[in-house]
This record gives structure tokens, C-alpha cells and sequence, in this order.
């Protein structure tokens, strides 16, 4: 790995207009891995004004060309899954054979939305012999994209497929604490025949590069996923410019266990429910609820399987990694610090791992709580670690009530062999994804967003697409 990355702006490697860079680290052992150039507001300018120049002529190549591009964009990233892959354990923490899918997932979102991009088309609306009215499908423009630090390359793919296929150009300012990946996708777009200014990179802080980036006249669209606090000031930024906005944010997810449900798959599956990338996903099933009935069996056995996951950062797939930095540690060990005053006990877990090679990385074990109640703030608030609570119920009407006590809405799951009781709870469940007998699927073409406090507008699948565009009505009078 090279031990210095600059900005991508307008097709090639730029350095810092401070001249200034920051470290990245390894949270598999906290060792300094390269730096990462520290952008401000002269790089946004330079990066957005590269992509507003080069936005007339992405459009004008027409869907079909586009698409074309996206797809060679997407069999490249998926040439290339090992090298890059094995770049966003060390720079993120997940482990390494858990990267290499998640890198082919991101390169499948530019074959999707490369095959689609010929299918955005308008309407003719019937209307008067003497009058036609049809409808254009058109680009933003300038499309700003901040992504966070928990599947960097993953997250950036998502938002800038769509966008790109509609015919915008984009801004992608990743996460300070995870970086490389999403530089090297815009070298690897060179390489696939997007033309210079179509995709920027500018490295750096929030506060230096992503509210430059929000705020800038040139910039007609924002895609953010991250926390509840910094989505509420972007999106007060953006209602300032009367800018639209795609915000997936926070979510403390109910995944509900019914007596009827099959064990042998429910318990390992909650378990990855809030486990996966060592529970730092937003949609993780977080609040597992489970039947009265089969309560007692379902905690233990879940306690059991958690204690037998493999951590580090060769551990065999399904297995738990690091927390991606030290800020979100310590947030995470606070949080279990609360839990223990409040009076909830810890089944498993609870600590940081150790030993095995473990001593000098931010690796803490799979923690399952119970004997919660429903104002405590391990119930109430995302922990964004690899812990769960379980929270008996006793009717299907008492589990709705509880999955929907949350100010969010993001996600959920349900455990079922009944088939009306699957549809009668996801219609009554208030969360933007509702799995049934699975949970983490990463279809691309499934819709992912939230109710409430989660967010707003949808990633994946066609809405994303359509919402990377604006309607135009052409009113034409006959005469």
C-alpha cells in the first residue's frame, strides 16, 4: 500500500491546497497505515467546479454509453476485490475474508444501475388532440456524496451508481476515519473510461471539506448516511439552499422471534443480526425481541454461539473484526458502562477481547444483554457495536408496540413459519426494510431507507434511481 493519498479531483491525483495530511490507522493494531491529504474548502471548490464542468457532456453521452461505462467501472472493482478488499481491512478494520463480498456487492451496484440507466424514460400524458404534454427525466447536476467509515467503499458505490447513470456528475467526500477505498475508485474509474471531473474525491474532516461541500452554490444534491445529528445540520444546511437530500441515518432495529420460528436458522441469524461488521451497520437487528415460551432456550444458545465466534483479523467467516477506530470504542465500552449502573445483565460479553493477538486492537467481544427495560439506554439509543438485547414478549400485538417504540425506523426482521403473521407484522411495523426468516440480505435492487428519525428517500434499487433525477413537464400547444 502506497503511504500517502491526495485528493481525485478532475481525473487525477491533487494534492492538498494546505499542503497538510492526517494519519489513518490500522484498528486491527493501531499502527499508522498512510496519510491522507486534509482538504478544505479551496479542494471542494476545485472539485465541484471539475465536476460542474464536466456535467454537460456525462449527460450528453447518452444512457446507454453511461451505463456502458458503469459496468466496465463495476468488472473492474470486481477484478480487483482481493487488492482492495485486503486495503479496506487494514484501513477500516473488517476482517479479511469478510472484505472481498462486500467489494464485489460495491461493484455490483455499477452493473445494476449501468443496465439501468437506458430505462430512465419520461411519460406522454393524454391529453387534447390539439396539446401534447410529456415529461423529461433529468439530472441534478452536481451530486454531493458524504459517506461514513463502516463500509466506505460499499457506501460510496451505492450513492454514486445511481447518480452517475442518471447523469450527474459527483463530489464524494468519505469518512476522515476510512479513506483510501474511495480514493482508489476514483483511479479505477480513470482506468474504465469516465471522463475527467465525472467522479472527485476530496479527503478530509467534516467541518474543513463536508459542510464547504454542502454548501456550495454548484452543488444541486446531497446523499448522506451516517449519524442522526450530523443528517439534521446537513439538512438544515440544505433546506437553506432549497436543496434536495438522501439521508439514511441512525436505526435501533427490532428483530422479532416468534414461538414458531425455526431455531436452527433464528438464533445464528439474530446473532449475525447485530454482530455483523462487528455491529457496525446501521439496519443491525439490535433489539431482539423473543417469545416468552421460548425465551429461556433462545438466550442461552444465543450466548453460547456468540461466545464461539472467531475475532481477528484473519478469523474464519462469520467473525468479528475490530471497531473501526478509537473514538467509537470507547463510545461503544461507554455505553457498556451504562448498562451495568442501569441494572441490565450481561449474558456474554461486555468486555474488550483479548489475547491471541488481539491485545493491541480495538476488538471488543460479542455482548448479549438482558433483564432490560425499555428506558435504558442501551435499549433506546445505537450503540454501533457488536451488542443486542433481549426483550421478552408475550402477544404479537405487545411485539409491534415494542419493535415500534424507537424514534427510528430503518429496519427489522421477523422470525415466523406463519405466513399471515409475517405479512400482518411487516405491514404493521413502522422501518423502512422488513426481513422475514433472514436479515443483512444486500440485494442491490431492494430498497433501503428509513421511517421516522432514520432518515429520508431511498438508496438501492429503482427509487434510488429515480431520485437521483428531477421532472420536467413540456407542455407543447398545437396550433
Amino acid at each position: 500500500m502506497q503511504d500517502r493519498f491526495e485528493h481525485f479531483i478532475n481525473g487525477v491525483p491533487t494534492y492538498p491546497s494546505s499542503g497538510e495530511y492526517f494519519d489513518t490507522y490500522d484498528p486491527h493494531d493501531e499502527s499508522i497505515i498512510a496519510q491522507i491529504a486534509k482538504g478544505d474548502a479551496a479542494d471542494v471548490d476545485a472539485a465541484v467546479k471539475a465536476a460542474a464542468n464536466a456535467g454537460e457532456a456525462w449527460e450528453a453521452l447518452g444512457a446507454i454509453e453511461r451505463g456502458r461505462i458503469l459496468k466496465q467501472l463495476g468488472a473492474l472493482i470486481s477484478e480487483r476485490a482481493a487488492e482492495i478488499g485486503a486495503t479496506e481491512s487494514r484501513d477500516m478494520g473488517m476482517p479479511g475474508q469478510a472484505t472481498p463480498g462486500i467489494i464485489q456487492a460495491s461493484a455490483q451496484f455499477f452493473d445494476y444501475y449501468g443496465g439501468l440507466a437506458p430505462s430512465l424514460m419520461g411519460e406522454v400524458m393524454p391529453t387534447v388532440p390539439e396539446k401534447m404534454i410529456y415529461t423529461r427525466r433529468e439530472p441534478y447536476g452536481v451530486v454531493g456524496i458524504i459517506t461514513p467509515w463502516n463500509a466506505p467503499l460499499n457506501q460510496a458505490a451505492r450513492s454514486m451508481a445511481p447518480a452517475l447513470a442518471a447523469g450527474n456528475t459527483v463530489v464524494v467526500k468519505p469518512s476522515e476515519w476510512a479513506s483510501i477505498t474511495t480514493v482508489m475508485i476514483g483511479e479505477i474509474a480513470k482506468e474504465a473510461g469516465v471522463p475527467d471531473g465525472v467522479i472527485n474525491v476530496v479527503t478530509g474532516f467534516g467541518a474543513d471539506t463536508g459542510t464547504p461541500l454542502v454548501e456550495h452554490p454548484l452543488v444541486s444534491k446531497i446523499a448522506f448516511t451516517g449519524s442522526i445529528p450530523t443528517g439534521a445540520k446537513i439538512g438544515e444546511m440544505a433546506a437553506r439552499k432549497i436543496m434536495p437530500v438522501t439521508l439514511e441515518l441512525g436505526g435501533k432495529s427490532p428483530n422479532i422471534v416468534f414461538e414458531d420460528a425455526d431455531l436452527q436458522a433464528a438464533i445464528p441469524m439474530a446473532l449475525y443480526g447485530f454482530i455483523a461488521n462487528s455491529g457496525q451497520i446501521c439496519t443491525s437487528g439490535t433489539r431482539v425481541l423473543v417469545q416468552r415460551p421460548i425465551y429461556d432456550d433462545f438466550a442461552k444458545h444465543i450466548a453460547a454461539a456468540a461466545e464461539q465466534l472467531p475475532i481477528g483479523r484473519e478469523a474464519t467467516f462469520p467473525c468479528l473484526g475490530p471497531i473501526a477506530n478509537r473514538m467509537q470504542y470507547e463510545k461503544v465500552l461507554a455505553y457498556f458502562d451504562s448498562a451495568r449502573a442501569e441494572g441490565a445483565t450481561i449474558l456474554t460479553g461486555g468486555t474488550p477481547a483479548t489475547g491471541d493477538g488481539l491485545d493491541n486492537g480495538l476488538y471488543i467481544k460479542p455482548t448479549v444483554f438482558t433483564d432490560v427495560t425499555m428506558d435504558m439506554r442501551i435499549v433506546r439509543e445505537e450503540i454501533f457495536g457488536p451488542a443486542g438485547v433481549l426483550i421478552p414478549f408475550d402477544t404479537e400485538e405487545q411485539a409491534i408496540a415494542i419493535a415500534n417504540d424507537t424514534d427510528y425506523g430503518l429496519c427489522s426482521g421477523v422470525w415466523t413459519q406463519n405466513l399471515n403473521r409475517a405479512h400482518r407484522v411487516a405491514a404493521k411495523i413502522k422501518a423502512g426494510t422488513v426481513y422475514v426468516n433472514t436479515y443483512h440480505d444486500q440485494s442491490v435492487d431492494g430498497p433501503v431507507g428509513g421511517y421516522k428519525r432514520s432518515g429520508i428517500g431511498r438508496e438501492r434499487g429503482m427509487q434510488a434511481l429515480s431520485q437521483y433525477t428531477q421532472t420536467k413537464n413540456v407542455t407543447i400547444q398545437f396550433s
